[in-house]
């Protein structure tokens, strides 16, 4: 049999995830029919738990908010060809950073001039971190994916370290430090609408929303609207190409770390500042890892990258929801849900590529597009 033709870009961005997506789904509902539950009522329950009210959406986008800097993290890196497996860590040296600056002086500076200065910090801490295993990885030859790891633990057990032995609120018996002074609270969007006139629902939703949106539109023009990105992006395809054309790949390979990071540090504003307004142990959740799959399934584009987080943090709220009136429908089995769609957005994702390409290119139009 001869191979299939190339997907067409619009198929590779939007249809094969739809159909990826779809196939989880599928797999999801039997699975969930042989533990006998209705995997339509699931679904249901699921979809109304994430956008059935405001408070769900308000939910639905605080994860997605998470997810989004880091898919952004991770896809910043892979165009410079590396695999950012460090977002966890970097997170947590951001939220470190944005943490230690309000210890140190929300008490004596306005939120107008705190808020970036947090801001700031927390992607100058997660750029710093990120640097270390790219210099590692670009001036001697350490393999990226293992500094990383290695440096998720690392960062972690900074963060025990310090909270323990340093930053404990006097007289607590939680592992955790003293709250922030006001102004170094990042205004939840209730507060931020309610001056207008806007009533919105109670929840952990941040105006760090529109930051991870910004981020998003800047990744975009940065890459493809830019010469610096195109040197980074060309980087990521061909490393000789790249050198025979005068770009250096090391120098690239730290540019590119250093915005993942910086990206990633942005998820310590949206928990530590945003939410819990204190250092706390594991903030981050696990969300470096999401960021992966966020990635992954929004195929490193920032468009992408915004629908597959959307899902994500739909499947996380959406799934509470489902477990709370279901009672046999565990969080495991949400988790199986967000695995099955890894594994074809992931491990599976160019598995259903060729039959869809032969099923675009039987279409009249297409085969004619092809043929001239």
């Amino acid at each position: 049999m001869s191979a299939a033709p190339a997907l067409p870009r619009w198929a590779d961005v939007a249809a094969l995830p739809l159909v990826n997506l779809g196939m989880a789904l599928l797999v999801a509902g039997i699975v969930v029919a042989l533990i006998g539950q209705n995997p339509l009522h699931v679904l249901t329950l699921l979809v109304q738990g994430a956008f059935g009210s405001a408070r769900g959406v308000s939910y639905t986008l605080y994860y997605a908010t998470t997810f989004i800097f880091a898919g952004l993290a991770v896809a910043v890196a892979g165009h410079g060809g590396l695999f950012n497996i460090g977002a966890e860590g970097q997170a947590t040296l951001g939220g470190l950073g944005a943490g230690l600056l309000a210890l140190w002086l929300a008490d004596k500076l306005p939120a107008a001039v705190m808020l970036p200065l947090m801001i700031a910090a927390a992607a100058a801490f997660g750029a710093a971190w990120a640097a270390v295993p790219a210099y590692l990885q670009a001036y001697r030859g350490s393999h990226i994916v293992i500094t990383t790891i290695m440096f998720n633990f690392l960062a972690y057990s900074l963060l025990v370290y310090l909270l323990v032995n340093v930053l404990k609120a006097p007289g607590g018996m939680a592992v955790e430090s003293a709250e922030f002074a006001p102004s170094a609270h990042l205004p939840t969007m209730a507060e931020a609408f309610k001056p207008l006139g806007i009533e919105w629902p109670s929840s952990p939703l941040n105006v760090s929303f529109f930051l991870a949106l910004a981020a998003a539109a800047l990744v975009y023009v940065y890459l493809w609207r830019t010469r610096a990105g195109y040197r980074l992006r060309t980087v990521g395809s061909n490393v000789g190409a790249a050198e025979y054309a005068g770009i250096k790949p090391a120098h690239q390979m730290m540019i590119a770390m250093a915005i993942s990071g910086a990206l990633a540090g942005m998820i310590g504003v949206n928990e530590v500042a945003g939410v819990s307004r204190r250092l706390l142990l594991d903030f981050v959740g696990g969300a470096g890892f999401t960021g992966i799959a966020v990635a992954i399934m929004g195929r490193n584009h920032p468009v992408g990258i915004l629908l597959a987080s959307l899902l994500f943090g739909a499947l996380f709220q959406g799934g509470a929801e489902v477990t709370f009136e279901i009672p046999a429908f565990t969080r495991d089995m949400v988790v199986t849900l967000q695995g099955f769609i890894i594994l074809f957005s992931g491990a599976m994702a160019y598995v259903l590529a060729p039959p869809l390409s032969r099923l675009i290119h039987a279409i009249p139009v297409f085969a004619k597009a092809r043929q001239a």
